[in-house]
């Protein structure tokens, strides 16, 4: 019984991460944007930006992040097996882990107004967490390794797709 409290808890948790992470990098967009605009628009805007960053981040992002955390160990230890499909998620975690470690990086930077990515960077930055998602969803849903290879070509294919919609999303803005 306590496994599903774990697995219901570990289930909140990582929507909230996701949605943090989802957040903070439009956020960072967002910030990145403000730099174009004249004084002193741009100014206001980074700050505010800064402040919604902040809050988000260490509000939102970090505890489920770190309680994300807490409730899949507990929930892998009441499991009480390492199948294969889970050592792949584990995997895919770790590169989420990863992610947000780079994001932090990034939010570190636009707190001290340094800008080292454009929007579009940051833009295609952004669907690097839909990648997880989708990655770690399909694991433990379908908990086949088969499957997960047909996922990743999916992925692929819809990685290819994310990038062009990006780039005529670009041309279209510019246009306007």
């Amino acid at each position: 019984m306590s496994y599903f409290y774990v697995k219901a808890l570990h289930i909140i948790f990582v929507v909230t991460w996701f949605a943090g992470l989802f957040y903070i990098v439009r956020l960072f967009i967002y910030f990145a944007e403000a730099s174009e605009k004249p004084e002193p628009e741009k100014s206001i805007l980074q700050d505010q930006f800064k402040i919604m960053q902040k809050r988000l981040w260490y509000g939102i992002t970090w505890p489920s992040a770190v309680l994300t955390a807490i409730f899949g160990l507990s929930m892998w230890n009441l499991y009480g097996g390492t199948p294969n499909w889970l050592i792949w998620k584990l995997s895919f975690v770790v590169g989420l882990y990863v992610y947000h470690f780079l994001c932090h990086g990034i939010f570190k930077q636009q707190q001290l107004g340094i800008l080292k990515y454009s929007s579009t960077q940051l833009r295609i930055w952004n669907e690097v967490a839909t990648l997880f998602l989708i990655s770690i969803v399909f694991l433990v849903v379908l908990k086949n390794t088969l499957s997960m290879v047909w996922g990743i070509v999916g992925l692929i294919l819809f990685s290819a797709i994310l990038m062009l919609a990006i780039r005529i999303y670009k041309r279209v803005r510019e246009k306007n």
